[in-house]
């Protein structure tokens, strides 16, 4: 099972979106900030943060670039809705040197209040004829809840070594020379392991430790998310195919819902109306 209700670009910078599904999203990751609430049944997900297990009236985050997935408890499916915010647009800058980044020390929690604060802001975003007033306001209560309860730096990972550090390099190049190419730029695992001079299975091993996903999985997650602001352009799923280094569009269709739990033609529609 697995209904998505995608509502595009409610508002600049922020993106709404309410699925129904039993589907287990892979581990990736996305280039917004984002904020959910689970309506009904139970949601599994593993992330940097910590392990989640949310059930209805608990909210789920997820900060720019967290590696995490998704699961349903038993099988069972979960009901839940998201909302997706531009870097800047959740936590707006106080001075020159701040990144406009909210941090939220754990990736879901249990809080009524920010429960129906969210309710109130997805109603305003999504709701056709809506004030924009009263999203305004709902958004600053939503913040301001998140700031004064949940805010907080987590604990700091351990840096990558170099070498892996240096592979995730040369992915980030791949997805741009491909980008410039409109074809796939292939990299090898033997490439990325001499980078530093270490066997293979060592480079697979400490990237999966730094980044929570191989090489291959973290490539991926890049070119979908290349391949979403190429959509949002308004690039047709077939040139965005090839502009993102996919196989063909089915590459890009399987890789783009598993992702984002929606289809690349069923989001450029939703962003274009």
């Amino acid at each position: 099972m697995h209904t998505v209700r995608y509502f595009g670009r409610v508002r600049p910078g922020v993106e709404a979106l309410e699925l129904c599904s039993t589907h287990a999203f892979p581990r990736h990751a996305h280039d917004q900030f984002g904020l959910g609430i689970i309506v009904s049944g139970v949601h599994r997900s593993w992330s940097g943060r910590g392990s989640v297990e949310a059930e209805a009236g608990d909210f789920i985050c997820v900060q720019p670039g967290e590696v995490h997935d998704g699961l349903p408890l038993a099988g069972a499916p979960r009901d839940w809705q998201m909302l997706y915010f531009a870097p800047g647009q959740a936590a707006p800058r106080r001075a020159a040197s701040d990144q406009g980044t909210l941090e939220v020390a754990r990736p879901a929690g249990h809080d009524p209040a920010l429960a129906r604060d969210f309710g109130r802001l997805f109603a305003a975003l999504t709701a056709p004829g809506s004030d924009p007033l009263a999203a305004d306001e709902a958004m600053a209560a939503v913040f301001a809840r998140l700031r004064r309860r949940w805010s907080g730096r987590p604990i700091p990972r351990e840096p990558p070594p170099c070498a892996v550090a240096r592979a995730r390099a040369r992915l980030d190049a791949a997805v741009r020379d491909g980008l410039a190419a409109s074809v796939p730029v292939p990299v090898r695992l033997d490439e990325l392991a001499a980078l530093e001079g270490v066997s293979r299975f060592q480079l697979l091993r400490g990237f999966v430790r730094a980044w929570g996903i191989t090489p291959h999985a973290y490539l991926l997650q890049r070119r979908g998310q290349l391949a979403r602001r190429l959509l949002a352009r308004g690039l047709l799923p077939a040139e965005v195919a090839a502009a993102a280094g996919f196989a063909d569009q089915s590459h890009l269709t399987r890789v783009f819902r598993r992702q984002f739990g929606v289809t690349p033609g069923r989001y450029r529609v939703a962003l274009a109306g």
